[in-house]
């Protein structure tokens, strides 16, 4: 099977949410390998309400995270640092809520609180465009694949995404900013090692 070549897998983006994709989903989930969640990933775990049997990090928005908690978009709007840790005590890993400082926290040891791990201070609205998510999770599964653990990926991976992404609006500005404008900012944080 191609799961077992892996060293930790992304699942979600363009995974669909047919049979094929639940599938795949429950056997991401049983692999004990490092799995990060998102997109289709989150919406089929809503409705399936499946835990994994190794670290998961989960990226949603507002939206996939009402759906986790079996709430209204508003409610996670409302408090959003109480939904992070609630996400967090519930899939029992790190969680990046998204949006307008995107909030960090994770599972502790097994028994204790979550924490609240910080708010991203980088980031702007014209991040608000397709396929920004997939990067985002293509990044922090990079970290993972890395062997870094799940909270520590989520910062890094989250703090590297927004800061390449002020980066290239500050070039090209935030109205015309696409996912892919972030690439080449990326690899320059990534050779000065800035992050």
């Amino acid at each position: 099977m191609v799961l077992a070549r892996a060293t930790c897998l992304v699942v979600g983006p363009g995974l669909g949410r047919a049979e094929w994709g639940e599938r795949l989903l429950r056997e991401s989930l049983a692999t004990a390998k490092p799995v990060l969640l998102d997109a289709d990933g989150l919406q089929l775990l809503a409705g399936l309400q499946l835990l994994a049997s190794g670290p998961v990090v989960a990226t949603p928005h507002p939206g996939e995270a009402a759906a986790l908690l079996d709430c209204r978009t508003l409610d996670v709007q409302a408090d959003r640092p109480a939904s992070v840790l609630e996400l967090a005590a519930r899939l029992g890993g790190a969680v990046v809520l998204k949006g307008a400082g995107s909030l960090l926290a994770a599972a502790a040891a097994a028994g204790a609180a979550p924490q609240l791990l910080g708010v991203c201070a980088h980031g702007n609205p014209g991040m608000a465009s397709a396929g920004m998510g997939d990067v985002l999770s293509g990044v922090i599964g990079g970290l993972l694949a890395q062997g870094l653990p799940p909270a520590a990926a989520a910062v890094a991976g989250t703090c590297l995404h927004s800061l390449a992404a002020d980066r290239a609006a500050a070039r090209l500005g935030e109205r015309s900013l696409l996912a892919t404008d972030l690439l080449p900012e990326i690899i320059a944080l990534l050779a000065a090692d800035t992050v």
